[in-house]
């Protein structure tokens, strides 16, 4: 390899909600700030963009990273020196071609959905040959320990919680100042059944709680003890500043899932439902893994359709679950992010 940066070309489809387009545009971001990378993340849809990353689209001048809309039909373009293909896109058929005419064939990866479960240490990084072009790609799945692809995180996290002043970020939402015995909790959901019981448990809680929903439209109010406040969409590390300044978050999907875990804060995981009820499958990988996974295990699992909701039970052991849950995001921390070794295992095949 030459010195002139890496190239890297993100291919991301779409499917629903935010996740697949926050996690591919993470981690463009930080492949080009951390790394000096050049990324080209073409994407299907960039509406959820605009909303993640609204410094992109107020000036789409970013550190190495262009974002491109996905054509169809596909027009040719030069293939990079690195092709990911987040979560199973199918890459357009000219485009591999393509990267079967290289002297040196990219590295192409399949960046996996993050599971907890057993097999994945097994499936990372292994290797499938086209069954018809010299090319190979593999598998790099995120995960929990070092035998996997690791957990997106930025090398400037920890200033960034240093830094913060959660009463100016309150002030900043229109908040009140926090009041005595205040329990604040952060909900972001997919729709869940189980939310207007919950709803109710906060309303005769015995402590006053409010509420902040991320995305939500809706007027804020009071009812009995709690307070819910709507607040706009936030962008991506603002998100960051919701979770450090509440003692509960509830979180969905996988980006703010990892978030909720670095910010070291109890939390209630919404994974996304799955035919067959799968979806518990992962969930309780997690909780086996976890340091307070047994005390976790009944409420998460009620949350995802899976037994009754016992509010006043859970509230009770949140003075506990402080300490392993700032355990378990030192020790992830302390483990190499995702992007580093992602990096290392491609630089290893490109020199």
């Amino acid at each position: 390899m030459t010195n002139k940066p890496t190239r890297c070309d993100i291919f991301c489809a779409v499917v629903d909600n935010y996740g697949d387009a926050g996690v591919c545009w993470r981690l463009a971001r930080q492949l080009a700030s951390e790394h000096g990378w050049q990324v080209r993340l073409w994407i299907d849809d960039a509406a959820p963009l605009l909303q993640l990353a609204p410094d992109y689209a107020a000036s789409p001048v970013d550190v190495r990273v262009w974002l491109t809309p996905w054509p169809v039909p596909w027009l040719a373009t030069e293939c990079a020196d690195v092709v990911i293909e987040a979560f199973a896109c199918a890459l357009p058929q000219a485009y591999v071609e393509a990267m079967a005419t290289r002297s040196q064939p990219p590295v192409w990866l399949n960046l996996e959905y993050l599971s907890a479960e057993s097999w994945v240490t097994g499936c990372h990084a292994m290797s499938s040959p086209h069954p018809r072009l010299p090319l190979v790609k593999y598998f790099f799945f995120p995960g929990f320990d070092e035998a996997t692809g690791g957990l997106l995180r930025e090398r400037d996290y920890d200033a960034r919680r240093k830094d913060f002043d959660e009463s100016a970020f309150r002030a900043e939402l229109g908040l009140p100042p926090r009041a005595q015995d205040e329990l604040t909790i952060s909900l972001f959901s997919y729709p869940n059944p189980a939310l207007p019981d919950l709803v109710t448990a906060w309303t005769n809680s015995d402590r006053p709680i409010r509420v902040l929903r991320p995305g939500s439209s809706e007027v804020a109010q009071a009812i009995g003890s709690l307070s819910l406040h709507s607040l706009p969409f936030l962008p991506q590390a603002r998100y960051d500043d919701l979770l450090w300044a509440c003692d509960l978050n509830f979180v969905r999907g996988e980006d703010s899932f990892v978030r909720a875990q670095w910010a070291g804060k109890p939390f209630v995981w919404q994974i996304y439902p799955q035919t067959d009820a799968a979806h518990l499958k992962k969930l309780d990988a997690f909780l086996a893994i976890h340091p307070a996974g047994t005390a976790l295990g009944a409420f998460w699992q009620a949350w995802n359709g899976a037994g009754t909701l016992d509010w006043p039970d859970f509230a009770a052991s949140l003075p506990a679950l402080g300490a392993p849950m700032l355990q378990w995001a030192r020790t992830l921390a302390a483990r190499r992010d995702l992007a580093s070794r992602l990096v290392q295992f491609c630089l290893e095949r490109l020199k």
